[in-house]
C-alpha cells in the first residue's frame, strides 16, 4: 500500500493516523463536534510526513499562532456586531497582521480563524482543541527530528518572502471578498471553505513548484473532497461505523492518494476532513461546492500572479 515509502516517514504516516484517530475519538467520546479542527491533516502532513521545510516558523510560534487565531475567530462570533462577510474580511486581516509582524509563513492559521466565523462556532471548547492538538504536533515533530525520523530544518524569519508588502495582503483580502459576496448571501458556504482560502493564499503568494500546475492543485482538492464526503456518507452515515474507523479509513486512503501522485499538498488534507464535522445534509453537496469554490480561487490566483496585473497594482500605489 505504501510501497516506495521509507521506513521513517512510514512511521510518521502511523503516527498521524494515530493522531487523527486521537481527534475524532476524543470528539466523539465527549459529544463536541468543535474539538475536530480540519487543518491540524494540513498541519500534519506539513510538519510530520513532508520531508523538506513546508513553513518558515519556529515550534513555539506554532502554538502560538494556531491559538490565537482560534481564539480571534470564537471572540468574533460571540462578541462582533458585523455580519458573516465582515467578520470574513476582519478574521483574514488579523491573520495576515499576524503573519507579518511575526514573519512566518503559516498560512492555515487563516483557517484556524476562518473557520469558527465560517460555521457559526462558539464554544471555546474550539481554541482549546486547537491549542491542544497544535502543542502535541510540534512535540511529536521534536521528537521525529530527536530520533532522526524526520530531517532538523532551521527557522530562519529573513525568509519570509512577503512580510513587508501590505498591498499583497489588501489585494488578496480584496479577491476573497470577490469571491465570498455571493456563497455568503446564498448560503453556499463551503464554496469558501478555509482550506480553499489557504490554498488562494498559498497559490498567490509561494514560488514552490505547485505555483506552476493549477489544474494539479485543482484535481487534488476535488479528488479529497469526494474521498471526505464518500467516507463520510457510506461509511458513517449509511453503515453507521464510528467517527473513529471512518477516519483512519479515510486518511489511510487520503495518503495513499497523496503518494501515488507525489505531490503532496497541505490544504487537500483539511478539506478531505470537513465533511466529518458540517450537517449530514450537506455532506453529498460539499464537493461540488468545493469544485466551483476551488476553481474560482485558482482563478483569481492566476490572474493575481499575471505580470500585467501586478504592473497595475505598481501604478495604483504610485498615485
Amino acid at each position: 500500500m505504501f510501497r516506495g515509502v521509507n521506513k521513517p516517514k512510514l512511521i510518521r504516516y502511523i503516527f498521524g493516523l494515530m493522531m487523527m484517530g486521537l481527534m475524532v475519538g476524543v470528539s466523539e467520546r465527549l459529544g463536541e463536534k468543535e474539538i475536530i479542527f480540519p487543518e491540524i491533516a494540513a498541519l500534519i502532513l506539513g510538519l510530520w510526513i513532508i520531508d523538506k521545510k513546508v513553513w518558515v516558523i519556529s515550534r513555539p510560534m506554532v502554538v502560538l499562532l494556531m491559538t490565537v487565531s482560534a481564539l480571534f475567530g470564537v471572540f468574533l462570533v460571540r462578541y462582533s456586531p458585523f455580519p458573516m462577510l465582515a467578520n470574513i474580511a476582519i478574521s483574514f486581516a488579523f491573520t495576515s497582521f499576524c503573519l507579518s509582524v511575526s514573519r512566518t509563513t503559516l498560512i492555515p492559521i487563516i483557517s484556524a480563524s476562518m473557520l469558527p466565523v465560517l460555521l457559526s462556532t462558539h464554544s471555546w471548547v474550539y481554541p482549546l482543541s486547537v491549542f491542544a492538538m497544535s502543542l502535541i504536533l510540534v512535540c511529536v515533530q521534536w521528537f521525529f527530528v530527536k530520533t532522526g525520523l524526520h530531517k532538523h530544518v532551521h527557522f530562519d524569519a529573513e525568509l519570509h518572502p512577503y512580510q513587508r508588502a501590505p498591498w499583497h495582503w489588501v489585494k488578496l483580502l480584496v479577491g476573497l471578498m470577490f469571491i465570498a459576496f455571493i456563497p455568503v448571501y446564498t448560503g453556499k458556504m463551503y464554496f469558501i471553505v478555509p482550506p480553499l482560502v489557504v490554498t488562494f493564499v498559498e497559490f498567490s503568494s509561494s514560488s514552490a513548484g505547485f505555483h506552476n500546475r493549477p489544474r494539479h492543485i485543482f484535481f487534488v482538492l476535488v479528488i479529497s473532497a469526494i474521498l471526505g464526503s464518500f467516507f463520510q456518507y457510506v461509511f458513517h452515515m449509511l453503515l453507521g461505523v464510528s467517527e473513529v474507523i471512518t477516519v483512519l479509513l479515510l486518511f489511510v486512503c487520503q495518503f495513499v492518494f497523496i503518494e501515488t501522485i507525489g505531490k503532496p499538498f497541505a490544504p487537500a488534507c483539511a478539506v478531505a476532513l470537513i465533511p466529518m464535522i458540517i450537517p449530514d445534509q450537506n455532506v453529498l453537496a460539499y464537493p461540488f461546492q468545493v469544485t466551483g469554490g476551488a476553481a474560482l480561487f485558482l482563478m483569481m490566483a492566476v490572474v493575481f500572479s499575471k505580470p500585467k496585473f501586478t504592473a497595475i497594482l505598481q501604478n495604483i500605489k504610485k498615485i
